[in-house]
């Protein structure tokens, strides 16, 4: 793990972590249960691009981490977890 809310002026991602030689971007959604629809869902086209902003600003402000990037998400569902990797 590189970063844990790492923050910049346009808010903070949950993880930033490298795997191998891919630079990782995480978000985590909680839920209690999936009655207002699964947390892997509430990362819509939204939260997808301040995501992807945070994450040029993280690289703008440390050149040393460039190269493969990755955007995932953990999903946690009462006491289920589900990671997608390469989510979007």
């Amino acid at each position: 793990m590189l970063e844990r809310n790492w923050r910049c002026g346009i808010g903070e991602p949950d993880l930033i972590v490298r795997s191998g030689q891919v630079l990782v971007f995480v978000e985590v959604k909680a839920r209690v249960d999936d009655r207002y629809g699964s947390a892997a869902a509430a990362v819509g086209q939204r939260k997808q691009h301040r995501i992807r902003l945070l994450a040029a600003q993280f690289l703008a402000d440390h050149p040393e981490q460039r190269g493969e990037i990755r955007f995932d998400v953990v999903a946690v569902t009462g006491m289920s977890v589900e990671v997608i990797e390469a989510a979007f």
